[in-house]
């Protein structure tokens, strides 16, 4: 039987037909992670930091009924973005009173008495396993950071909670010098409390099982509460957007159906307020420039 010559040609060829197959099935490059770039990003947990071009977020004028939280964080975050001592913070409280807002918020005006003077990072509270990853990367920027994560909470068997425990105290590197963590949550100590009373009631010593994770929200040196607004301050909020936003509207004529709006949907708050506007200005014909609160 006679074998069939194969030419040099035909080795190149099917050579070169392996090698697109195998760079067709191999992973695309991650995009390097620019902290230059922008100020701020999202961070993926494959590896890298994907630039966002705009934040949304409100003037801090616009966040109304939260004076003193937010004098307390743009305080501290100015003295983080100039090189000072400042705590991690925790935002805890009622859904929809401005918390994710806030952040977002003194990020922006900070960055105008300063541009470009501070980065915002988000992570997801389920990326924190990769947090370790993350601070690798920000602690070999010479810029100041702001890492976010935004409903921060655990359930009894979530073990990621030990990256950010690392990393708000203890751990051999800690914390790099030029990056804070503010979080917020609608729990003031991150575990749900049917969790911690699971716990309880499953361990040798009652306590000890949930000390570890309570402590958690000890770790941040900041702790800012958010409660329900009462009528007055709702009423308060959507007074600021009206005269923020010049709405044409008489406080006679829009303040009935605030309430009735609040009544309908059964709570009050700057979420509920921000849409009660939104739909004011819709029937007035005008077009509003913000995000709402969170």
């Amino acid at each position: 039987m006679r074998m069939k010559r194969v030419s040099s040609n035909d080795i190149l060829a099917t050579l070169a037909r392996i090698a697109d197959a195998l760079e067709r099935a191999a992973p695309a490059p991650l995009p390097a992670s620019d902290l230059g770039a922008a100020d701020a990003f999202v961070w993926h947990p494959e590896g890298y930091l994907q630039p966002v071009a705009s934040v949304a977020h409100v003037d801090l004028r616009l966040l109304q009924g939260i004076r003193l939280q937010r004098d307390q964080l743009v305080e501290n975050t100015r003295r983080f973005a100039a090189g000072l001592p400042a705590n991690n913070a925790l935002l805890w409280g009622a859904r929809g009173m401005g918390k994710s807002s806030l952040v977002k918020a003194v990020h922006a005006a900070l960055n105008r008495e300063r541009p470009s003077g501070l980065v915002l990072v988000e992570i997801h509270r389920e990326d924190l396993d990769s947090l370790p990853r993350l601070l690798g990367q920000l602690r070999a920027s010479d810029r100041r950071i702001i890492l976010f994560c935004d409903d921060l909470s655990f359930d009894s068997q979530d073990t990621s909670y030990k990256s950010l425990k690392a990393v708000l105290e203890g751990g051999i590197e800690g914390r790099p010098e030029n990056v804070v963590f503010y979080a917020t949550s609608n729990r003031r100590h991150l575990l749900a409390r049917e969790a911690i009373e699971n716990e309880q009631s499953t361990a040798l010593i009652a306590g000890e099982a949930v000390e570890e994770k309570v402590s958690l929200s000890d770790r941040f040196g900041l702790w800012l509460g958010f409660h329900a607004c009462n009528q007055a301050t709702y009423l308060e909020m959507i007074e600021g957007y009206v005269a923020v936003f010049g709405l044409d509207v008489p406080e006679e004529e829009w303040r009935p159906k605030a309430l009735e709006w609040s009544v309908t949907r059964g709570s009050r708050s700057g979420r509920v307020a921000w849409q009660f506007v939104q739909d004011l200005a819709g029937r007035l014909g005008r077009r509003l420039e913000a995000a709402p609160p969170g």
